[in-house]
């Protein structure tokens, strides 16, 4: 199942290092043409990948997180595009897609999870997809054995937060700030939010939004299983940095 395939990526990262390694990217950025090859090697030293399907209103998005998008899609990249390039790449990395909604529903929300789980996706992120109507669609990931990782942030009340990570699979993502991409947490109040957190799930959990640097993924070293690197990944790519080594670099 690909829900378990993607917990067990996070629970045991490659490489016997601590803290499992999830970069984000845009798919189709920065040329559609490079991506296959660019998700290819990033595959080769994450432990899981996040994709993000380009949309035109990315509201949890910092500024380079929509340009990036924006680049995308002025790149001719769609949906049906992205689950024929995932198909067709080869990777060890479990790759989950981070989309907003709309874009899931014109596709089909019958026919995508089909279609995602031929084509070797483990889940997906929706973070416009608040608990309370995410049942529908949490059925048919079931379904088919893929993984909807919900959401929590450092403000969600101690009831929900037990709510929204028993609806979780596969991991609970665990937003560090009250804001958008790009921002920093607070070490001392990101430790306290996490411990809590891992208190009422069984769950893996990777903390995303201000993953920078080194010390950014050590500090999660006890309190997360997983560092999802969104912007400062897409500031290396955008700076002509080679990737690999911007990933190593966070582990050495």
């Amino acid at each position: 199942m690909s829900a378990a395939r993607l917990e067990a990526a996070i629970r045991n990262p490659r490489g016997g290092h601590g803290i499992a390694l999830m970069p984000y990217l845009t798919a189709g950025y920065p040329e559609r043409e490079g991506f296959p090859e660019l998700l290819a090697r990033v595959g080769a030293i994450a432990d899981a990948i996040e994709i993000g399907v380009p949309f035109t209103d990315p509201m949890a998005d910092g500024t380079t997180i929509q340009e990036t998008s924006r680049r995308a899609l002025e790149n001719g990249v769609t949906l049906p595009w992205i689950l024929d390039t995932v198909k067709h790449t080869e990777t060890p990395a479990a790759c989950v897609l981070m989309s907003y909604f709309n874009p899931l529903l014109a596709y089909g929300l019958e026919r995508l999870v089909v279609d995602a789980a031929d084509a070797g996706v483990c889940g997906f992120i929706v973070p416009d997809l608040p608990l309370e109507e995410a049942g529908p669609f949490r059925e048919l990931c079931e379904a088919q054995g893929l993984a909807l990782v919900m959401l929590v942030t450092p403000v969600t009340a101690p009831e929900r937060l037990k709510r929204v990570c028993a609806a979780s699979s596969g991991f609970v993502y665990a937003v560090t700030v009250t804001g958008v991409t790009g921002t920093s947490a607070d070490p001392a109040q990101l430790v306290a939010y996490l411990t809590r957190l891992r208190a009422v799930t069984n769950l893996p959990v990777c903390a995303g939004f201000g993953i920078r640097s080194r010390e950014d993924v050590a500090r999660l070293e006890g309190v997360a299983h997983g560092a999802i690197v969104g912007t400062a990944m897409l500031d290396a790519l955008r700076d002509g940095r080679d990737p690999v080594r911007f990933l190593e670099s966070l582990r050495s």
